[in-house]
Parts: structure tokens; sequence; C-alpha cells
């Protein structure tokens, strides 16, 4: 039965059953992005296109449609910044980079490992050949004028002529630099929750964070964290209960929702400068580059920004208010894979306290 299917799967993506006859106008965004999901999955086709597929989707969502996926016996091409989606799905990886494919057999985890390694062999053998190339043009230089020696420096011409250097090229994935700093070290007292509630999200949440604690917050109901979030930035009320921070506690927040940022004409270096204490254009234009704004990209205009361009944007005002207590709301959003793992490990080395959610599984594992 048709209709019996279509409502399984709705319902198993997070569509409650008395929202299956309304029109698709009707719904939120992030049931919008569910709906056309099981409408792309549905009728077994052929072959399955998906392009950023987990974007706006909770934890068990992506898990269900991994499941789904892996039973699924048609072809699948996916795009995805998601690491452990490509590693539970994929079969094999294109890459592209170096201004060509190269297809791998394997999973994301395999890809990476293989590619650096093939990296690394061939600045292993340039490194040899540069190292022979060297000692041959030393040989020629110092034995050409010998008439004893002059058969010999003929032969390491010859020699010279044949080393040949494997083709590098640069890659064009580029590595931001995102570095959490503290002004100050925090005391004993973070954050101390009590009875929070937020009608018809979330109910009577109680929590103290102790000192250098990392905690994810998971929902299926991804309006639960933000409201979490933006009443601890003291952007709303809750409803009943009481939170307080430590003496010693500032924050750096990154919020889901970041447009109301970018509304004004400022240019880059204007924009992020109203955040700082320092206003020089050297320091200003040292934390843009940092986030991969460089030479004429500091004068772009803030309004015209993509969602990546923002969310770098927002690291780059985070880094600059040295909190010692950061929270961050879907962190991995609009972000690309470089920008991801370099967020990732900057966070796994912060050694102040971290409040954030995440709907990537191996971003909140690590």
């Amino acid at each position: 039965n048709a209709e019996a299917d279509a409502a399984s799967m709705l319902s198993a993506l997070g569509i409650t059953e008395e929202k299956h006859y309304l029109t698709v106008g009707e719904l939120s965004g992030n049931e919008k992005v569910r709906v056309l999901l099981v409408q792309a999955v549905f009728g077994n086709p052929d072959v399955l296109i998906l392009d950023e597929p987990t974007n706006d989707l909770d934890i068990h969502t992506i898990n269900w449609l991994e499941d789904f996926l892996l039973e699924f016996k048609n072809t699948v091409i996916v795009v995805s910044h998601d690491r452990h989606f490509l590693d539970t799905v994929c079969t094999q990886i294109v890459d592209i980079d170096f201004s060509k494919i190269n297809i791998y057999s394997g999973n994301y985890t395999f890809w990476y490992q293989a590619s650096q390694l093939a990296l690394r062999q061939k600045q292993s053998t340039n490194k040899k050949a540069e190292e022979k190339k060297k000692e041959l043009q030393e040989f020629i230089a110092r034995f050409s004028a010998n008439a004893s020696k002059s058969k010999q420096a003929t032969g390491r011409k010859k020699m010279l002529e044949k080393i040949n250097f494997e083709d590098i090229k640069p890659s064009s994935r580029r590595y931001p630099a995102i570095i959490f700093n503290q002004q100050r070290e925090a005391g004993d007292q973070i954050l101390h929750i009590e009875n929070i509630s937020k009608k018809d999200l979330f109910k009577n949440l109680n929590l103290n964070v102790r000192k250098g604690d990392k905690i994810a917050f998971i929902s299926k109901n991804s309006m639960a964290t933000t409201a979490l979030f933006e009443i601890l930035e003291g952007n709303q009320k809750p409803d009943t209960g009481t939170f307080s921070y430590g003496q010693t506690i500032s924050t750096a927040y990154l919020p889901n929702e970041n447009t109301h940022f970018f509304n004004g004409n400022d240019n880059l270096i204007d924009w992020l400068r109203q955040y700082s204490e320092e206003k020089d254009e050297v320091y200003i234009r040292g934390f843009l580059g940092k986030m991969l704004f460089s030479g004429e990209e500091v004068f772009k205009k803030s309004n015209v920004l993509s969602g990546g361009e923002k969310v770098r944007c927002m690291l780059s005002k985070m880094m600059l208010a040295e909190g010692n207590l950061l929270l961050l709301d879907e962190p991995t959003n609009h972000l690309d894979l470089e920008a991801i793992t370099t967020l990732n490990n900057s966070l796994i080395d912060f050694k102040g306290t971290i409040l954030f959610t995440s709907h990537d599984h191996e971003f909140v594992q690590t």
C-alpha cells in the first residue's frame, strides 16, 4: 500500500501523523526538507541523487537515512560534509581536486588515508629526486673541465636529464586556522541551571556544568536546543527556572540563525571591527585571514555572504571574544569538510568549557 508506506517514511523522519495531510506550505523549513527527502527516496528510483541530505536532520533521522541507504539496492550519488555518514554509506569516493577527478574504492576514511599516503609518497619521491639532482649537478660542475673526468661528467649529464619529478599540483582545498584562546582562565564555578522550562520545547532542565566539561545537547527538535542556547546567551527568557554563571565566566556564542548579524552594508573589516577592542586594520585582517578572507575579499559586503562565509565570520567573532565558555548551536552547518575538520580539532584542543549541539555524529563523538 503506497499510502501506508509513505506514512511510515514520513513518521520515521519525524513528521507526526497529524501533519501528514497538511500542504507543504504549512510546514516549517526543517519539516519541508524531510518531506523532500521522503519524496526523493520513495518509489525505489534507479538512481538517487542527494545533495547534503543530512542538513537540518537530527542524529536519529540521519541514522534512519543511513540504514535506508545501506538496504537500498540501486545507485546512490551523494554530496555530503558529514564524515560519519560518508563512512557508513559510501562504497566509492569521487575526489575532485588538483583540477582532476580521482575515484577511490572504499569509504571516506579510506579515501582520506589513501590520498594522504599518495601525496606523501610523491613528496618523498620528489625529495629523493631533488637530492640526486643536486648531487649530479655538483659532480658536473666540479669535473666538467677535468679531462680525466669529462667522460664521467657527460654520463652524469645524461643521468640528470632522465630524472623525473612527480607532478604535485596545489590543492584547491583550503584549511582555515581556528584557534580559541581564553582571555582568562575560568574559576571552579561555571554554570548552574535549575528547573529551566520553555513551553512545548523542554521542561525542568537541571544541570551543573563543571570546569572543562564538553557537553553535547541532542534533541529531535532543533528548536528546543536553539531555545536553550538563546536563553543561556540572554536573548530569550525561560518560562520557569533560573541559571547563573560563575563570576569568572565569559561566553563566546555561535548561533544557528545568524542572518540578523549581516543586515548592514559594512565590508568585512568594518563588520568584524565592531566586535573588537583593538581597531587596527592589520589586526582585524589577521582574524579574517585565519578564516580564509584575504586580499580584496576583506572588502566584500557583509550582506552578500554565502552561508559558509557567514559562519566563518561568526567564528572570527568568537575567536576575538576569547571566551572561556563556548556555546555553539549546530556549528558544522554550511561549513565544508576542511573547515569542519579544523573546527573539530580546535575544540578538542580547547582547554575551557564547551556546550554545543550538532547533528554531526563524528563531531559529537570526538
